[in-house]
């Protein structure tokens, strides 16, 4: 079983920066997924693709809006994965999920996801 735990949300004014953490632990085994990714889900809205990373090549993939202001990235050592934001505007408040894929898919799509964290929240005030 994987386990992911995220942390770094809270509250910022907009144009400011915020780094989320999302640690795995694999009860029994080596952590070894094909993929991680954020997602994000405002009030009222379905979860949408943020970035996702490939855990052993590193290559990323960013959804528009958020390209040039997020980096994704990871430490493999950790087994954490990680979300650089920068110039945090109002529209990305929203709670931040950290997932896991163990095989080869979509990565912009959740339903390839196999694990999923509690969520983390990101409220950015104007």
């Amino acid at each position: 079983q994987v386990q992911l735990v995220e942390s770094g949300g809270g509250l910022v004014q907009a144009g400011g920066s915020l780094r989320l953490s999302c640690a795995a632990s694999a009860s029994g085994r080596t952590f070894s997924p094909y993929a991680m990714a954020w997602f994000r889900q405002a009030p009222g809205n379905e979860r949408e693709f943020v970035a996702a990373i490939n855990w052993s090549g590193g290559n990323t993939l960013q959804t528009d809006s958020v390209k040039g202001r997020f980096t994704i990235s990871r430490d493999n050592a950790k087994n954490t994965v990680y979300l650089q934001m920068n110039s945090l505007k109002p529209e990305d408040t929203a709670v931040y999920y950290c997932a896991a894929a163990s095989k080869y898919g979509r990565t912009w799509s959740r339903l390839e996801y196999d694990y999923w964290g509690q969520g983390t929240q990101v409220t950015v005030s104007s």
